[in-house]
C-alpha cells in the first residue's frame, strides 16, 4: 500500500501536527511521530524528507536553518499560516473518517 493515498495523507498530517508545537528538524519530527503513535508508526528518511520537501513546495512548511541541541546546523521546519488552516482542517476531517471506519469495522 506505499504511496496510496491515505498513507501519504496520514503522514503529512502527523509531520504539520508534530511542527505545530514550534521549529523541529527532521529527525526530531521523526522521533516525534514515533513516540506519539506508540512506536506504531516509524518514518524511514528515505519518506520523510520528500514529506518534508513537499510540505514545503505546497507552502504548508517554512524552513529556517539552525543549530540541533548537539551543535550541528539542522533545517528547522515550522508551520506557516495556510500549514496550520490545512492542519486544522485535516484534524477535523481524518477524526470523521476514523470515527466512521472504525464504526463500519465493528458492524457485523
Amino acid at each position: 500500500m506505499p504511496g496510496s493515498d491515505i498513507i501519504t495523507g496520514t503522514l503529512d498530517i502527523l509531520i504539520l501536527k508534530a511542527v505545530s508545537w514550534g521549529p523541529e528538524h527532521g529527525y526530531g519530527i521523526g522521533k516525534w511521530i514515533r513516540q506519539n503513535t506508540g512506536d506504531n508508526v516509524i518514518v524511514q528518511e528515505g519518506v520523510l524528507y520528500p514529506a518534508l520537501h513537499r510540505l514545503e513546495r505546497k507552502g504548508l512548511l517554512l524552513e529556517k536553518w539552525g543549530q540541533s541541541d548537539g551543535g550541528r546546523a539542522a533545517k528547522f521546519y515550522t508551520l506557516s499560516a495556510a500549514g496550520r488552516k490545512h492542519l486544522v482542517a485535516e484534524a477535523k476531517r481524518w477524526t470523521n473518517v476514523a470515527r466512521s471506519v472504525t464504526y463500519a469495522l465493528g458492524r457485523t
